[in-house]
């Protein structure tokens, strides 16, 4: 499959997640325990990888599996990044509001191509880095509102704490990311293979935070596998589902791509989400929505076209000398 095929289908699911998961809520709440929804997504995500990983085994020759503990121990360091990353999220949004929380996030967009060149020994032309960063201010132009809303104030008044956990937030979003394609890439394993093992520590770590969240609780609600369906509906499963095809297609770009076309497919779905939050739920759109749209297209269309079509080449002239030596041969031959 042709890795713009699926940052298509990422760019489609990742926009129609933040719709489905408005879609769930009743009153304004969720009915079910919002942490199970993670915990759910990873056991999909690992019967999924398990059976074709089984299929994969039934075929001659069989697929590549590597089973050292020292291969198999680095597998749990992208959930352990992403948890601590969950918590650096809640301890920025106590700092700073809602959208200049979004509007720092597109930090990871830059980190993610620093960490991208410095991990992985990837190199980005001028060209590619200046369409990394015209993304970045794409993204945040669209989700900046108007300059006379209080919104636009509170972007320069929240404390510096709230800024250092942003970057440091970005930082760690980026980190999870190139180090999962560092891990789907140091060897030949099956896909399916590398998946099972991210997805069996992804589920643990998951089971892992629903007891935490039993224990401070005080178990009041009950154990948390007696409410794992509790309050779900159609639009709740979608939601599962959708979350884990994205993780899934995910894998795929890491293995077989890298995490810039991650990025795009990413920052291309949110601008989707706002153009279909017009269409569902009466957002008004703005200026600076049209503005970061056209942005992101030139960034799009800047990194992965082919360098000549984005500049004028001077055209070969024939070397001065060669029509010289031409003239002498012929001078020789008359004589």
């Amino acid at each position: 499959m042709r890795w713009y095929v699926v940052a298509s289908l990422l760019t489609v699911l990742t926009s129609s997640q933040g719709i489905l998961t408005t879609l769930s809520q009743s009153n304004g709440g969720y009915k079910y325990d919002y942490a199970t929804v993670p915990f759910l997504a990873e056991v999909f995500k690992l019967l999924v990888s398990s059976a074709f990983l089984w299929r994969e085994i039934q075929n001659s020759p069989p697929p590549k599996m590597t089973m050292e503990w020292k291969s198999v121990r680095l597998y749990p360091i992208p959930s352990i990044i992403y948890l601590i990353h969950n918590n650096v999220q809640f301890a920025t949004l106590t700092y700073v509001d809602t959208s200049t929380y979004q509007i720092m996030g597109n930090l990871k967009i830059v980190t993610t191509g620093i960490l991208f060149r410095l991990f992985l020994k990837k190199k980005l032309t001028n060209l590619q880095w200046m369409a990394i960063i015209l993304l970045a201010v794409g993204t945040t132009t669209s989700q900046v509102k108007g300059c006379g809303e209080a919104s636009c104030d509170s972007f320069f008044s929240s404390p510096v704490q709230g800024y250092l956990f942003g970057v440091l937030s970005a930082c760690l979003s980026a980190l999870a990311g190139v180090y999962t394609e560092f891990l789907m890439k140091k060897n030949n394993d099956s896909l399916y293979w590398q998946n099972v093992q991210l997805y069996t520590f992804g589920a643990i770590f998951n089971m892992g935070r629903l007891l935490m969240d039993d224990f401070r609780s005080g178990f009041e609600a009950g154990p948390w596998w007696q409410r794992l369906f509790n309050g779900y509906n159609m639009t709740t499963w979608l939601v599962v589902l959708n979350l884990g095809t994205t993780g899934l297609l995910v894998s795929w770009l890491m293995k077989y791509a890298d995490n810039i076309v991650k990025v795009y497919a990413t920052s291309m779905a949110m601008l989707l989400t706002m153009v279909l939050s017009v269409l569902l739920f009466s957002f008004k759109p703005t200026v600076q929505l049209f503005l970061g749209i056209i942005i992101c297209m030139m960034s799009l269309h800047m990194y992965f076209a082919p360098p000549s079509t984005l500049v004028d080449l001077p055209l070969t002239v024939k070397p001065v000398t060669e029509s010289v030596s031409e003239v002498s041969v012929e001078r020789k031959t008359d004589s």
